[in-house]
């Protein structure tokens, strides 16, 4: 059965990663779902969604340095650098990541693995605010 669809905003202050570990657990326990689904959605092409290691935040420090190298800022291979050196970067960082995830649910919890957090990961160097989109399917008590 479908549950519902919700938004989420999310501020960011530049490059790197916001956890929204808790949001999706507040909105999962709203839902009360006994099983489902829950889908996470980022509307955009220059940030993404990750589930990572939510224990020691050096495990996301090294995500950050590991795609500088592979996407550097700046680097005259860019064609596409119509809104600053960081802008092709960021569009091929989202599209090695992901702008979706599927995460279970039960008993009202989302159902992630005891380190495991849910994070946006900025891709651009300046904030910008993030629209997600949250749905879930599952049944429901009663």
């Amino acid at each position: 059965m479908f549950i519902g669809n919700y938004s989420l905003k999310v501020e960011t202050n530049g490059r790197g990663t916001y956890e929204i570990t808790d949001k999706i657990q507040a909105m999962a326990g709203r839902a009360a779902a006994n099983s489902g689904l829950m889908s996470v959605f980022i509307h955009h092409t220059s940030a993404s969604l990750i589930v990572c290691e939510n224990a020691d935040p050096t495990v996301r420090e090294d995500l950050e340095r590991f795609m500088a190298r592979v996407a550097p800022d700046g680097d005259p291979l860019w064609q596409h650098v119509a809104e600053g050196p960081d802008d092709m970067p960021a569009h091929i960082r989202s599209v090695l990541t992901q702008p979706s995830l599927s995460i279970p649910m039960s008993g009202g919890r989302a159902l992630l693995g005891t380190w495991q957090g849910v994070y946006v990961w900025e891709h651009r160097t300046g904030p910008h605010t993030r629209q997600l989109t949250v749905s879930m399917l599952g049944d429901q008590p009663g």
